[in-house]
C-alpha cells in the first residue's frame, strides 16, 4: 500500500459568486468589469464618515434564487454582520456580511464522481456580503496599488460540508455548480473576471477512522484546473508531513499557479478573530 492510499483526503469549499446585478451591494456604484482603477466609487463603498447602505433588492432575489436552486432554506429573517479586519483593499476596515443568521441554510448539490458515481453534497449556508477591493502588485515597481473598483461588488457564498474525498471531485463539484447558478441566470461565474472565486479547505486522515484532522485552508485559486491541482499540492504536503511523524499546523496556503506551489500565509484565523457583531 502507497503511502498515498493509507489516508483520505476530506475537503470543503467556500465558493464566493458575484450576483448578476448593474450596481454594488450597499450603493448605486456600477459593477462593470474592466473600468478604469477607482472609478466606480463613492461615499459609501469608500466607507466614508456619515455614509449610509442600502442594501441592493435585486442582489437580494438572485440570492434567494441560488439558494432555492440549491435546495435551500431560506429564512425569513437574516442579519447583516461586519468582519472586522485591516487589509489594505478594505476601506471601511470591516466588511458587510452574515454570520450567525444567515440567509439560507440546509441545501445539497449532487454531482458525478469519477470515483464514486453519484455524490450529494451537502450546502452548509449561503450568504450575502460584499466583496472587497483589489491589490496590485504589478503597478507600480516596489509598491502595491491599490483598486477600489470592486469594493461593494455583491457576492454570495456557498460553503459546503466536509463531503468531498479528492481534489478530482472538488473540481467535478465546482462544475457542476457553475452550471447550476449559470442556468438560474445568478452569475456570468466568470473566474476571469473574478465572478466565481474558491477557498478550499483540506485535511487528511488515517484511512477508516471518522474524526477530521487538522484543516490548511487554500486561497488564491482562480480556475477550476488550479482547483484540483493545489489542492493536490496541500493533500500531499500535509500526508508527508504526517508520514514524517510531525503534526499539520492550521494555516491559510497561497496557490502560485507559475510556479505550481502552495506557501503558507498566515496561521488560519477562526470565527472570533473577526469580532462580528450585527451591522447596525
Amino acid at each position: 500500500m502507497t503511502a498515498a492510499a493509507k489516508w483520505e483526503t476530506v475537503i470543503g469549499l467556500e465558493t464566493h459568486v458575484q450576483l448578476a446585478t448593474v450596481s454594488k451591494m450597499f450603493c448605486g456604484c456600477s459593477t462593470a468589469f474592466g473600468a478604469p482603477p477607482n472609478t466606480n466609487v463613492c461615499p459609501v463603498c469608500l466607507g466614508l464618515p456619515g455614509a449610509l447602505p442600502v442594501p441592493n433588492e435585486q442582489a437580494l432575489k438572485l440570492a434567494a434564487r441560488a439558494a432555492l436552486a440549491l435546495g435551500c432554506t431560506v429564512h425569513a429573517r437574516s442579519v447583516f454582520a461586519r468582519k472586522n479586519y485591516f487589509y489594505p483593499d478594505l476601506p471601511k476596515g470591516y466588511q458587510i456580511s452574515q454570520f450567525e443568521q444567515p440567509l439560507a441554510t440546509g441545501g445539497a448539490l449532487e454531482f458525478l464522481s469519477a470515483e464514486r458515481g453519484p455524490v450529494k453534497v451537502s450546502i452548509h449556508r449561503l450568504h450575502v456580503e460584499e466583496d472587497a477591493g483589489k491589490s496590485l502588485h504589478d503597478r507600480i515597481p516596489r509598491a502595491t496599488a491599490v483598486d477600489l473598483n470592486r469594493t461593494g461588488v455583491p457576492l454570495i457564498e456557498i460553503v459546503t460540508g466536509p463531503d468531498l474525498r479528492s481534489p478530482q471531485e472538488a473540481r467535478d463539484y465546482l462544475r457542476t455548480l457553475k452550471q447550476v447558478l449559470e442556468y438560474v441566470q445568478v452569475s456570468d461565474c466568470d473566474m476571469e473576471k473574478g465572478s466565481l472565486r474558491v477557498d478550499a479547505n483540506v485535511s487528511v486522515r488515517r484511512a477508516g477512522e471518522t474524526e477530521l484532522g487538522t484543516k490548511v485552508e487554500v486561497k488564491n485559486i482562480n480556475s477550476f484546473a488550479y482547483v484540483e491541482k493545489a489542492l493536490a499540492l496541500a493533500r500531499d504536503r500535509q500526508i508527508a508531513e504526517l508520514e514524517a511523524g510531525g503534526t499539520v499546523a492550521q494555516e491559510t496556503l497561497l496557490y502560485d499557479a507559475k510556479s505550481h506551489a502552495v506557501r503558507s500565509q498566515r496561521a488560519k484565523e477562526e470565527s472570533h478573530d473577526y469580532r462580528y457583531f450585527p451591522d447596525p
